[in-house]
């Protein structure tokens, strides 16, 4: 194959979107498939994203207190079982580990599918007294559920989280935090991300398995289904009082505590995959892209260009700039298509008659627009283009969103509505059974509650509705 040939093809984004997610992750290199079904490979270009997106948030949380720490991977059987709620939820996903070294184990271990058990047995050991809360952690680790269906990123039976958990005091200081950091990822989503997010309670039917109430935040990908990029937990006592999370306060008593846990994974790079991407490729925004910027060298064999590149290189690289110079023997248009798919945000082109004129020329991934700019100013230049492409895909991805959420009276108008790739509001009642129908007439299921004391009518029954909801088909 000559080497002036871009032979990566990908499906067509608007015919065969699941294709297109597919040909991109793989054939952009983010991921392979593992050995055992359902697991991924990251690889480099892929985890580089996810190191990004752990630098962006660990800082987040750093400045509201919290601390990182790492808790054992196998949990005691026994553990899940404390909580029945909890139990309940993830047993179809639990994989269980029975023989070690040889031998049956005296008790089965579970592979950490979340860890309000084992860090609640631990809370229990190290928490005496008021004066020991609050207890802010979080940890970066790796999970397992035992999915049936599979895809990268958005779903595999191993993969990569923060999840955090508190204890507190009080319900009021249990709830603000969960409430605290819903709004932590909601602006993480916004300004590192540049995708726009709905958060909101979820229904009684979508919450977290043992807690009082879940907060989430949904995003609309391409095609129009939603994707939950996040949650929040308020967990009241209920861990609390399984695994005896006990302290002496001030009046002299034992209380329970109250605690949270919070939660987002490398279902985010898919979420960043499918808010932004196009017939092209990837598009990444500039602050978790691994490299943001590509020099291309143009009639490189001419004298000057390749020496010029280079200082241009370790100009940006000195002002903080993820910079790759292609020195590669492939054609211009070849590394053009290659790094377009990448999903690098700016492309620059320096050539003979460039340098004559002490220019460079900048293209940017989101919008293919084309600028000449000084040389001398090329690290100003790229930076401020840097966050004007950041801004603007955030921009042009809420302006989609907020064209696609529309309302809904009837069954018949949300059906409607999904099928035409939109989000729908509308009203509901707060009955299980009318919620159960929405997803059995419309493939739709509640992704946030909007709001409460809505004047509005149940989509379902028509009785008044306790709520605003949004419904869509997810992922």
């Amino acid at each position: 194959m000559a080497k002036d040939t871009f032979v990566e093809q990908i499906a067509d984004i608007e015919t065969d979107f699941p294709r297109w997610y597919t040909d991109v992750v793989v054939k952009t290199k983010l991921v392979d498939y593992g050995p055992v079904k359902g697991t991924m490979v990251i690889r480099p270009y892929g985890y580089a994203i996810w190191e990004n997106i752990q630098k962006e948030l660990d800082a987040r949380f750093k400045a509201h207190g919290i601390e990182n720490a790492y808790f054992p991977l196998l949990i005691p059987m026994s553990f899940m079982t404390k909580e029945a709620e909890h139990v309940e939820g993830f047993a179809p996903e639990v994989a269980v580990v029975t023989h070690a070294g040889g031998e049956k184990l005296a008790e089965p271990l579970c592979i950490r599918p979340t860890s309000e058990t084992i860090i609640g047995s631990m809370y229990s050991k190290w928490i005496q007294s008021y004066r020991d809360l609050p207890v802010l952690m979080n940890q970066w680790a790796n999970v397992m559920r035992w999915e049936k269906t599979t895809r990268p990123f958005l779903r595999t039976s191993e993969f990569l989280w923060q999840e955090g958990h508190t204890v507190h005091a009080s319900e009021a200081e249990a709830v603000d935090m969960t409430l605290k950091m819903l709004a932590v990822y909601e602006e993480f989503a916004k300004n590192c991300l540049a995708m726009p997010v709905l958060t909101g309670r979820k229904t009684e039917k979508e919450k977290f398995a043992g807690a009082v109430a879940t907060y989430g935040m949904e995003a609309m990908m391409h095609d129009g289904k939603s994707l939950q990029a996040g949650t929040s937990h308020y967990l009241g006592q209920n861990f609390a009082k399984a695994f005896d999370i006990k302290f002496l306060d001030k009046d002299g008593t034992q209380k329970y505590g109250y605690t949270t846990s919070f939660g987002v994974s490398t279902r985010l790079i898919g979420a960043i995959i499918m808010t932004h991407g196009d017939a092209r490729g990837l598009i990444l925004p500039p602050v978790v892209a691994p490299v943001q910027v590509v020099i291309v060298p143009i009639a490189s064999k001419k004298p000057g260009v390749v020496e010029a590149c280079r200082e241009l290189k370790n100009t940006l690289t000195k002002a903080g700039v993820r910079v790759v110079l292609d020195e590669s023997e492939n054609s211009p248009g070849w590394k053009f298509n290659e790094w377009e798919m990448k999903g690098v945000p700016v492309r620059i082109e320096l050539g003979p008659r460039d340098l004559e004129a002490g220019k460079m020329v900048t293209v940017r991934r989101d919008t293919h627009e084309k600028a000449e700019a000084e040389l001398s100013s090329a690290a100003e230049t790229v930076k401020a283009l840097l966050a004007t492409v950041q801004t603007d895909m955030y921009d042009r991805a809420k302006a989609r969103m907020d064209s696609r959420i529309v309302r809904a009276n009837s069954l018949d108008e949300l059906l409607a509505g999904v099928d035409n790739a939109n989000f729908v509001r509308a009203g509901w009642c707060g009955c299980r059974e009318c919620e159960d129908k929405v997803k059995e007439f419309a493939q739709a299921t509640a992704r946030v509650m909007d709001d409460e004391n809505t004047s509005e009518t149940c989509i379902v029954c028509g009785k008044k509705a306790d709520h605003t909801v949004v419904f869509a088909r997810a992922y």
